[in-house]
């Protein structure tokens, strides 16, 4: 047991909601099905290597969300199936990305002080002047993504309106005039702090996925830079690894 307690050192979270988001896994990965019966408390109990009090606090959590019932003098029963919540994937290419939130509309955040944008190195060089635009994307009225862009003021000038309603991206993509040298977006695992937490309505330290996105004109020119953070529980990255492979013929 001394793994486990070393494992449940690493993290500040509480040990009930650590054993409760072990057990929900189990259910959303179809190892408890609904109409099964879930472990006994003595049995998690040994298994987890925790107190009695602490496997019924993290059952409780359950119960609290529908996900299982207790049956008097049978045991406690998984009720519900624990819906696949990883809708949103990530895009590899600019033109499936823009098709995926083209239809997006934002909640525009006032922000007194935006903080200046940040390019890497070989992502291009910045422009004179920006605009900052701030965001919560939703779907069916949940925020799933927060979203920080840096448009090149005279990008922002060429469709003002567009810009102050829709997301960025797809208005750029359809701008006539504007020449796009080169897309590119980089992936990091983080995890929400509050202000973030407190945007997407989840709690802190909650797994997010951190985007850097950054679109430059024909002369090496940053229009847009982007830090997107996308709760974890809805993302998912999918790719084909042989869709650019041709069959042999006969």
């Amino acid at each position: 047991m001394k793994h486990l307690a070393r494992t449940y050192e690493r993290s500040n979270i509480p040990l009930y909601v650590q054993v409760a988001s072990t057990l929900r896994k189990r259910i959303e990965t179809g190892h408890w099905t609904p109409g099964d019966k879930i472990s006994t408390i003595p049995e998690l109990e040994q298994e987890f290597g925790v107190a009695r009090v602490t496997v019924r606090q993290a059952v409780d959590m359950l119960h609290a969300e529908g996900l299982v019932s207790r049956q008097q003098g049978r045991g406690t029963f998984v009720t519900k199936e624990i819906k696949e919540k990883r809708w949103l994937k990530l895009e590899v290419s600019l033109s499936t990305l823009v098709e995926s939130i083209e239809d997006q509309v934002p909640k525009f955040i006032e922000v007194k002080n935006p903080p200046t944008p940040q390019l890497h190195m070989l992502e291009g060089v910045l422009d004179d002047d920006y605009v900052y635009l701030k965001s919560v994307q939703s779907k069916n009225r949940e925020p799933f993504a927060l979203v920080s862009v840096h448009l090149a003021r005279r990008v922002y000038e060429m469709a003002p309106d567009a810009f102050g309603t829709q997301a960025a991206l797809p208005v750029i993509s359809h701008l006539e005039g504007l020449s796009i040298g080169r897309a590119h977006q980089t992936l990091v695992i983080g995890t929400a702090e509050v202000e973030t937490a407190h945007y997407l309505k989840i709690a802190v330290h909650s797994p997010t996925a951190d985007v850097h996105c950054v679109v430059t004109d024909d002369q090496g020119i940053a229009i847009y830079v982007a830090e997107i953070i996308y709760r974890g529980d809805c993302i998912k990255f999918d790719i084909e690894f042989l869709q650019n492979l041709s069959r042999p013929s006969g």
